[in-house]
């Protein structure tokens, strides 16, 4: 059999699409509400085209649709979601949406979109948030970065934000335009600040600040303006983590005021935009200056009420002087007459009595001292009799003589040689004599 006379009654592909059209054009398949995720949100001509995706918990893939939102739809149901989620309809976003199956001939499959819970939406990014924090409080780090201190004054700020984005501009003009002219020091670390590259970026410019962190007084992570949509990156455990683990001190000012991330959760300090952020810094130093400004001025005021007062009492010591010298040589003149008095009568009462005593110990120290020296003498008599009996020349009378050789007297015969010159001395004179 050949392959022509085995094709009977072909049918145009458009038929084909009709007949599965047909077929899942059910009520089952009409105005179902699903859960998905969005991706590759694009707006054309006012119409939204997206992709629905569901993965499963390894984030494997398990089914993917092509997704529209006709015109006349996506305006009302963008603005519904945007004022009850805070969110723009946008990639990345997990919603409930009431779709209906269609099957067109020339654009095949879709999903084709009629309404959105918002309220899922917000659900899930609630959920998303608390388990990033119980993961935090559970590893010990939640409340590290909000336990560190600012400095009083904190004029070293690292400024972690995108290159010319307006947000940062508005930061440096707030700070350095400040009314007092107070002095700060800022140095921007690049970052990407929107987007899926967002979170891995702004790690790598903390890492940055980390390295020279004795450098700086604390760390401010702006960004201006935006979609909402775009606060999404700071959803993010890695870099709720980094921030939370930070040495110093971060604040954030990333959104508007009713826009919180985990971030805001994390960081030190939370402001809603970076011109509040600066005004919170200036805030900061004004106060620390006005403080000093008020101390000064009660130091000044103090010590001009001290110096009025010790003018006062010198001007008053000063009238005062004059009176308070005669007085007091007038006291003193009372006293010297009253001591003159009193010493007159002294002298009579006690200077003669001790005159006599004086004058009895005289006698008696003249009678003591004849009697010393009386006894003294006779001492020395005694003495001077004693010498000249036993002096030398009394002992050569009585018939002794003293032999002398060259000068020194012998006391030994061994001391006398034969033939030596001797000297003898009688108490009449000497002669000169040799021995045998």
């Amino acid at each position: 059999m050949t392959p022509e006379r085995m094709v009977t009654n072909p049918i145009p592909l458009s038929e084909l699409a009709g007949r599965i059209a047909r077929h899942l054009q059910q009520p089952d398949t009409l105005n179902v509400w699903v859960v998905a995720e969005l991706q590759d949100v694009a707006v054309r001509g006012g119409h939204c085209y997206m992709e629905l995706l569901e993965k499963d918990d390894a984030g494997r893939q398990m089914a993917r649709f092509r997704g529209c939102c006709w015109a006349n739809v996506f305006g009302p149901l963008s603005r519904k979601f945007r004022t009850a989620s805070g969110q723009e309809f946008t990639s990345g976003l997990k919603v409930m949406v009431k779709v209906s199956v269609s099957m067109h001939p020339v654009f095949g499959l879709s999903l084709v979109i009629g309404d959105v819970n918002p309220e899922f939406t917000m659900g899930d990014l609630l959920r998303r948030r608390r388990e990033i924090l119980l993961r935090l409080e559970k590893e010990g780090i939640l409340e590290d970065n909000r336990s560190l201190k600012w400095p009083a004054v904190a004029q070293r700020i690292a400024v972690i934000s995108a290159r010319g984005a307006a947000g940062y501009g508005d930061f440096i003009n707030q700070l350095y335009n400040n009314p007092l002219r107070l002095r700060f020091r800022t140095r921007l670390f690049p970052a990407v600040m929107q987007g899926a590259s967002a979170p891995q970026s702004i790690i790598s410019a903390l890492h940055s600040v980390f390295a020279e962190q004795d450098r700086w007084d604390g760390v401010v992570i702006i960004r201006g303006g935006g979609a909402t949509s775009d606060l999404q990156a700071y959803e993010d455990y890695d870099l709720a983590a980094a921030v939370a683990q930070f040495p110093l001190p971060v604040a954030i000012g990333i959104g508007h005021e009713r826009d919180v991330t985990v971030l805001d959760w994390v960081a030190n300090t939370r402001l809603k935009t970076p011109t509040a952020v600066a005004e919170w810094l200036v805030s900061r130093a004004t106060n620390v200056w006005n403080a000093l400004i008020a101390a000064g001025n009660r130091i000044l005021q103090y010590a001009s009420e001290r110096i009025a007062g010790n003018r006062e009492q010198l001007a008053q010591t000063e009238a005062l002087l004059p009176v308070t010298a005669t007085a007091a040589v007038e006291r003193s003149r009372t006293r010297l007459g009253r001591a003159l008095l009193s010493l007159e009568g002294i002298s009579a009462s006690r200077i003669q009595p001790r005159r006599a005593m004086l004058d009895m110990a005289a006698a008696s120290l003249e009678s003591y001292g004849a009697g010393i020296i009386r006894r003294r003498a006779d001492r020395l008599d005694a003495s001077e009799k004693l010498l000249e009996v036993l002096s030398p020349a009394a002992t050569l009378a009585r018939g002794y003589s003293i032999t002398r050789i060259d000068g020194h007297a012998v006391s030994s015969v061994a001391d006398v040689q034969p033939g030596a010159l001797l000297e003898i001395t009688l108490s009449d004179g000497s002669f000169l004599a040799h021995t045998p």
